[in-house]
């Protein structure tokens, strides 16, 4: 058995595929894990979602912003973004049965065995690995309830910036949706800036530090698997792998098999 990972498909299944083939990857025996953003600017979101639900449990995936806003796009809460590709989805004969399993998914997921956690964007620095789990569960149970709806409504806007243990629950709710699935940057004392999508190397980020630079408040003792920031082109370090590797932009995708450290790589065209 190989556990695979991977970062953000939006829509390019068959780059995925092609991967998964030159892998081996065989969902009987093997897992899949991925890193969030499985629909949007890709030609294939429909298609993506109905192979990742069709592996079952040999696939881990977690919410990333694009996931989310596509719930929030079908409930006619917000409106499908310009350069997205998710109508398909919306006019499917399994719409419904799709977009349900789609919110059922964690925003925080940690291997039962090998020394990894996965989220789509990060995990601010402020928070131990108990605290992050807390705070995923607490987002994945109103997804999962009567009060979806009001969620959805109420999840987008850049505020508050940083955490603090005395922010009402919806401040804390948007906090742990912005940190999970949207953080890039942030500024020195920990608040996230919303803002910058440039890479750490660029002019022009000012005083603004990637949130994994961040010192720790507590170490969390597991690597963090990320997707969602394709500028970064695949930074590793002892603490974080980032596996955005921009397909979806006409650069590649990369899977990564975590049992000995082999990445496989798909040159893609651009989509988006």
């Amino acid at each position: 058995m190989a556990t695979y990972l991977v970062g953000d498909i939006q829509g390019c299944l068959d780059d995925l595929l092609s991967l998964l083939d030159q892998a081996q990857f065989h969902p009987n025996h093997d897992e899949l894990w991925l890193a969030g953003d499985l629909v949007a600017r890709g030609p294939q979101s429909l298609e993506t979602l109905r192979f990742v639900k069709s592996l079952g449990k040999s696939a881990i995936t977690v919410l990333g912003n694009h996931d989310l806003h596509l719930l929030a796009v079908a409930e006619g809460i917000a409106r499908c973004k310009a350069k997205d590709k998710t109508q398909a989805i919306l006019d499917a004969d399994d719409s419904q049965e799709l977009l349900e399993w789609l919110r059922q998914q964690p925003l925080l997921a940690e291997h039962p065995k090998y020394s990894f956690v996965m989220a789509h964007a990060g995990i601010p620095a402020q928070w131990d690995l108990t605290q992050a789990h807390q705070q995923a569960r607490h987002v994945e149970s109103i997804l999962q309830s009567k009060r979806y709806l009001w969620l959805l409504q109420n999840m987008y806007g850049d505020g508050p910036e940083l955490w603090s243990d005395s922010l009402n629950e919806l401040e804390q709710l948007r906090f742990t949706i912005n940190a999970f699935t949207r953080m890039r940057f942030c500024y020195p004392d920990g608040r996230l800036d919303m803002e910058c999508k440039l890479s750490p190397g660029e002019a022009g980020i000012g005083e603004l530090v990637p949130w994994f630079q961040l010192p720790r408040d507590k170490p969390l003792g597991k690597k963090i698997i990320f997707g969602h920031w394709a500028a970064l082109m695949g930074h590793e370090d002892e603490q974080v792998i980032g596996l955005d590797t921009g397909c979806v932009w006409g650069n590649s995708m990369t899977l990564l098999r975590w049992d000995d450290g082999q990445r496989f790589v798909k040159e893609c065209p651009l989509y988006a």
